[in-house]
């Protein structure tokens, strides 16, 4: 795209919606910042910048500026050259991590159905488009963007605010080698809803991959998974859901199983996953009745399908469901006794199995992804987070509380990275500044995760885990209780009769108690893992690879203290690279294009608090950089620091500034750092930095070419000697002959004298014979003057 059609986009942009970039806007306000979407969402521009930070509004519709065109429009240019756009904050990541040497991520935020799992897609099909590389390269680039539609078949499910709701968290790193070819990658999953593969909620659907099969199976592997409608099967008809608006899973299977391809999982590896997912789905249909206060399988048929699929005696299954190994202790002694389940246990256990089955399954795709992608070393990498948003029903369970957690600590990096560190880091640096007020919702953080002085709610909730064994609502309510007395006085926290309500930053939600306890411990009791390790199949027992006397010791890890293990060492690994940030807003709970629901956009621009963002944006510095970091990146522009500064770095920037006559307003020096005031000035910088490599890159093509010419022309000039070699010889009889010139004798033949002027000198005379058309001899004599 020539200059001026890039011109003519962007300056239509600006006319007719708003800002590009909200640190520009005149008020600073959320009615303004919300007014300021609208317009731009209303004309199509779904990307707005508050300074560095993206800010991308889910359209519910397929946008036309995600082609190669853009691709090619945004490939190494300034971000304020375009539009705001996914791709420039791309190409700035891939660019600074290739120019500094540093690790880049993203952290992708926002409500479920914001369209976080879009963007994430977007920048691993940039990244994969810019970057270079040959076979081996090409096919990482496959793996990353084939683990897509495979990860989101076993790990998105339609929830009634969302289509394609991520019910899994994911951290997709992808690795480079020093010439940024995309050469390896790491996924790290976080906390897999298994509660959908037995329940879910009216109007919701489990996992899309039941879906999938049941529509796209072949005949073959219909009779041979015994597959039938959805509504035969008890684990998906409860919601009374089977398609989705806009949802093909008859093309979506065969890209599945096109995935599992790609990534290297063996044909018959694949129909073991399959036949998996059918015997989950089996499974679910036996159901239990009460025979005398005990559980009894209510139709025995049911149980030899599912057994058949997952090669195991049905017998076993059917005593494993309804029956349990637990260890007693008397007078010291230890000893294993069965006990006979009722039907709400008999029910809990089949239930266990199923969810212990599904989420086994997806960490063995996970890994096989890792092991397709896995280098030997790390050298540069890009984080892509994305993550299930914050969440909101009419009951919210545990899963909710685990999922806005982690969410609540994603808004901590957000807080501590842009306006809690870069306040505190002016005052370090001794940079003249105005404090800015902002709600640092750390204070919601601890109530959660606290693990002493108070507790905080996970821990309360370990400890009535490893206290009570019973199930169900005695130790959901000792819970409720033992939270009253612990963090009861809390201001974040309310409790009412049947559950417990946090004020978190993205607003107040009520948790349902019920069943708390029990997916916390999260249990798959040792009778039903010893039940797996008798599969006929290698491939199952692969799933259970535990060793149970060992494992029995210490106490069970729950739920609950993985997720906050797991977020803490997220926000560990974040802390490690440069971070960039997309806040995804949902304009409407219709998921119909130009639909603006005013008052909801508005809540999620308070609470996403981009009003503060914009202050500390506009009162702040757009760019800050060590010295000698800064040095390093701009050394080029002046000859007196480059090829390398000697001198003291804090004097080497400030002569760089004053070189390129940047206004002493512009920036500030602190004691370690630079300060660069607008994103205009930097902007300058980049452009000035870019002008140099191009007359360094012209100055080398030029010697380059001239080398060429050379080369060329002394290849020629040997040619033509070989071809006239020995071919061109002197007459023999002229060898040593004197020149004489006049070889007419002019001076005695005064008759040819007379053609001659009067001064004129004849250098050489001679006759010729000259021969006309008709080949008629004539002489005359020649002169040469």
């Amino acid at each position: 795209m020539g200059s001026k059609e890039r011109f003519h986009w962007q300056s239509h942009n600006v006319k007719q919606s708003g800002v590009d970039d909200m640190v520009l806007l005149p008020q600073i306000s959320e009615d303004a910042i919300v007014n300021n979407l609208r317009k731009r969402f209303m004309d199509d521009y779904i990307f707005t910048y508050i300074g560095s930070v993206l800010i991308s509004v889910n359209p519910f519709k397929q946008m036309p500026y995600f082609t190669d065109r853009e691709i090619d429009l945004y490939q190494g240019a300034a971000q304020y050259e375009n539009p705001p756009h996914i791709y420039a904050l791309t190409d700035n990541m891939y660019r600074n991590m290739l120019i500094d040497c540093e690790n880049q991520c993203v952290i992708i935020s926002g409500e479920s159905g914001a369209g976080k799992t879009v963007a994430a897609k977007y920048i691993m099909g940039y990244i994969s488009k810019v970057s270079g590389g040959g076979e081996k390269v090409q096919h990482v680039k496959d793996i990353i963007l084939q683990s897509n539609p495979l990860l989101e078949a076993f790990g998105n499910a339609k929830t009634v605010r969302n289509n394609n709701s991520s019910r899994f968290g994911k951290y997709f790193e992808i690795q480079f080698s020093r010439g940024g070819e995309p050469d390896g990658g790491k996924i790290s999953n976080f906390l897999l809803e298994k509660s959908r593969v037995v329940m879910q909620n009216e109007n919701e659907r489990n996992f899309h991959i039941y879906y999938q099969l049941l529509e796209g199976a072949s005949q073959e592997q219909r009779q041979n998974l015994g597959l039938m409608t959805p509504d035969y099967y008890y684990y998906l008809s409860q919601s009374d859901t089977y398609k989705v608006d806009g949802t093909d899973d008859r093309s979506d299977f065969s890209e599945t199983v096109s995935a599992m391809q790609v990534i290297g999982i063996p044909p018959n590896v694949q129909q073991l996953v399959l036949q998996l997912v059918a015997g989950i789905l089996h499974l679910g249909n036996i159901s239990f009745c009460e025979d005398g206060n005990y559980a009894r399988v209510e139709s025995v048929d049911l149980l030899a399908f599912p057994a058949y699929l997952l090669g195991i005696d049905s017998g076993r299954l059917q005593e494993k469901l309804t029956s349990r190994k637990m260890d007693s202790r008397w007078g010291g002694r230890s000893e294993s006794i069965d006990v006979t389940l009722n039907v709400e246990q008999a029910t809990y256990t089949r239930d266990a199995l199923a969810k212990g089955l599904y989420s086994r399954l997806f960490d063995f795709l996970v890994e096989a992804i890792n092991r397709a992608m896995q280098k030997p070393q790390e050298e540069y990498s890009i984080g892509v987070l994305d993550i299930y948003g914050f969440e909101i029903f009419q009951k919210n369970g545990f899963e909710q509380f685990c999922i806005n957690f982690v969410n609540e600590k994603l808004q901590q990096i957000f807080i501590e990275l842009t306006l809690k560190a870069e306040q505190e880091e002016y005052v370090q640096e001794g940079i003249r500044w105005t404090p800015i007020e902002y709600f640092n919702n750390k204070i919601v953080c601890d109530l959660i995760e606290n693990k002493l002085s108070p507790p905080g709610i996970m821990s309360v909730l370990d400890d009535v885990c490893a206290t009570m064994h019973a199930t169900g609502g005695g130790a959901d309510q000792t819970l409720l209780q033992k939270l009253q007395g612990a963090v009861g006085t809390h201001e974040h926290f309310n409790s009412w009769s049947s559950g417990f309500v946090i004020h978190h930053y993205a607003g107040k939600v009520s948790y349902d108690v019920s069943g708390f306890c029990e997916r916390n411990r999260d249990v798959l009791f040792s009778d039903l893992i010893e039940l797996m390790q008798t599969s006929e199949q290698a491939f199952l027992r692969m799933l259970f690879p535990e060793k149970l006397d060992v494992d029995k010791k210490g106490r069970p890890s729950t739920a609950g203290s993985k997720i906050k293990k797991q977020a803490n060492d997220l926000v560990t690994t974040l802390k490690k690279c440069t971070p960039h940030y997309i806040r995804c807003i949902k304009p409407n709970e219709t998921k119909k294009p130009r639909d603006w629901e005013e008052s909801r956009v508005k809540h999620q621009v308070e609470y996403l608090g981009l009003k503060e963002n914009i202050r500390v944006r506009r009162a702040g510095f757009a760019y800050r950089r060590q010295f000698a970091k800064f040095l390093q990146r701009y050394a080029i522009l002046t000859p007196e620091t480059w090829p390398r500064w000697r001198g003291d770095e804090r004097q080497g920037v400030q002569h760089l500034l004053r070189a390129v006559n940047m206004e002493q307003d512009q920036y500030q020096m602190g004691s370690t750092k630079v300060f660069v005031k607008n994103p205009e000035s930097l902007f300058l910088l980049e452009e000035m930095r870019e002008r140099k490599f191009d007359g360094f890159a012209r100055t080398i093509q030029k010697a380059w070419r001239r080398h060429v010419a050379i080369r060329k022309y002394e290849e020629m000039r040997e040619e033509a000697s070989n071809i006239l070699l020995n071919k061109k010889e002197r007459r023999r009889n002229s060898i040593n002959r004197n020149f004489v010139g006049d070889y007419l004798g002019l001076e005695e033949r005064p008759e040819l004298r007379q053609f001659l002027g009067k001064r004129e000198r004849v250098d050489f005379a001679d006759s010729v014979t000259k021969y006309d058309r008709r080949f008629k001899v004539r002489h005359y004599p020649s002169r040469g003057t």
